[in-house]
């Protein structure tokens, strides 16, 4: 059986009225269902600030269409509070004129988004073809045994998170693995990857 990945879980949409097909126009944000060794259910997180309210105002401004801006939008969510909980969907979702389960269904597509809170590094490893064929798998495993969590799993101290995600576009330089917003690649022999985790603070 393959690893689960992060940002799976097939959502599940809520219709608003029963009698009515869920959709885009319809819905609540649902939880999800299991996506990792103990699923991940979204955090109901704290409402948008002020200040990041009018900075998706500004971004929203910049597109013809207002949908245009969800990405950006839940950037700055994610950037405030260290992931996009479920009610800064619902802001947004209400700011940018979708439905909340729409903004859920991107949020679960990307997995440069996170839905629960995560340690302070978030080491996303690349499993697809490419890096697989040059020691993902051999990667992720080792990363598993020296955190000591499997993947979707944060560390006791907080400090760590390990996911795996779709391919980060650095075939070329396989193995590797983002580490927050930084790629670090060529990732071979292993014992780079204990170089680098072990000269965090």
């Amino acid at each position: 059986m393959s690893e689960p990945r992060a940002g799976t879980g097939g959502l599940k949409v809520l219709p608003s009225d029963p009698h009515q097909s869920p959709g885009f126009a319809s819905g609540s944000v649902a939880i999800r269902g299991p996506a990792g060794p103990e699923g991940i259910t979204p955090d109901p997180g704290r409402p948008i600030s002020p200040a990041g309210l009018q900075e998706i105002e500004r971004l929203i401004a910049l597109y013809p269409d207002r949908r245009s801006a969800l990405l950006p939008a839940l950037w700055v969510a994610q950037k405030e509070q260290g992931f996009v909980g479920v009610k800064p969907m619902e802001e947004i979702a209400a700011r940018i004129g979708v439905a909340p389960a729409f903004v859920a269904g991107v949020v679960s597509f990307y997995t440069m988004y996170q839905t629960r809170p995560v340690g302070r590094y978030l080491v996303q490893v690349c499993t697809t073809l490419s890096c697989y064929l040059r020691g993902a798998d051999a990667l992720v495993r080792h990363l598993k045994e020296k955190l000591g969590v499997d993947l979707g799993g944060t560390t006791a101290d907080g400090k760590f998170t390990l996911v795996a995600v779709e391919c980060l576009g650095s075939c070329g330089t396989a193995p590797m693995l983002q580490l927050n917003d930084d790629f670090h690649e060529n990732l071979d022999p292993i014992e780079k990857v204990d170089a680098l985790l072990d000269s965090l603070k």
